[in-house]
């Protein structure tokens, strides 16, 4: 089920850990970062960062890296920089780590009205 948000990047090596590619749709200006559910085909986010001089943007990033436990390093948003819908890669990670935290996610968000952040606190 978590698979249809994300797909996996080619590359020339197999034996190197995989890039994937997951597709976001981002709430900016909310009250707190959170995994909020799904939104068709993508991940729902939303983050307390204005839609001003790429704050946002960045806002989204250290969700995912902080999300799938990566360096920021390892994030790099590839499309969508003035658009809702974004599509973020996250460099050399196990695919099956990545649809674990994706389930794990949307579950917490399902588990209360409002959903919870990534610390498992209810939203308000």
């Amino acid at each position: 089920m978590s698979g249809e948000l994300f797909e996996l990047e080619a590359r020339a090596d197999a034996t190197a850990p995989a890039d994937v590619l997951l597709r976001l749709h981002v709430q900016p200006g909310a009250g707190r970062a959170a995994v909020t559910g799904r939104h068709g085909d993508a991940l729902k986010v939303k983050v307390a960062a204005p839609p001003l001089q790429g704050r946002a943007n960045a806002a989204v990033c250290a969700l995912v890296a902080e999300l799938f436990n990566v360096p920021g390093s390892r994030i790099e948003l590839v499309s969508g920089q003035m658009r809702r819908d974004k599509r973020i890669r996250i460099r050399e990670v196990d695919p099956a780590h990545v649809a674990r935290v994706i389930e794990e996610a949307i579950e917490r968000a399902g588990a209360s009205v409002g959903g919870r952040d990534l610390h498992g606190r209810r939203q308000r």
